[in-house]
């Protein structure tokens, strides 16, 4: 996965990637990717393209455990969240519906660079910088490949173990 690098800080809320307020209206993800960070930035989600990449701090995704706010993202085009952390509501939600969370040092990464995600490397093709990233656990890929949980259980059943 190649995409451009949208990069936010540490503790980026529920909240902060879309407004609770947003899924009494809908949960359409082509309805809720017009707000996406509109608390934080409201022309933001205008110059998402898909493919990007969001890259943030610690704790990304912390507040409520609100599925909307991967919904939103993933509506976005958004295929996968780069960060140091994620709270762990975030980080299930974002298997079960297919957005690929990755763990790593993200301190190196600038807004706009463009990054390649590949074999549990990420390489910023702008400045030439290699990052390794912690392991997804074979479930969990398989899941995020097959698009979420739902489409994954379509697939196989249950869980292939």
């Amino acid at each position: 996965m190649t995409g451009r690098a949208r990069v936010f800080g540490n503790d980026v809320n529920t909240d902060y990637i879309i407004t609770s307020r947003r899924k009494r209206e809908s949960l359409d993800p082509q309805y809720l990717r017009q707000y996406l960070f509109e608390e934080i930035d409201p022309a933001f989600a205008a110059s998402v393209e898909a493919g990007d990449i969001l890259v943030a701090g610690r704790n990304f995704g912390c507040g409520s455990a609100m599925e909307v706010a991967v919904t939103a993202v993933v509506g976005a085009g958004i295929g996968a969240v780069v960060a140091r952390s994620f709270s762990r509501t975030y980080y299930r939600n974002a298997v079960n519906n297919g957005l690929l969370p990755v763990v790593c040092d993200t301190s190196g990464i600038r807004e706009g660079d463009r990054i390649t995600l590949s074999d549990g490397i990420i390489r910023d093709e702008t400045t030439g910088e290699t990052i390794v990233t912690e392991a997804l656990p074979q479930i969990m890929l398989d899941i995020v490949t097959a698009g979420g949980l739902v489409p994954y259980f379509r697939k196989h059943g249950d869980f292939r173990l």
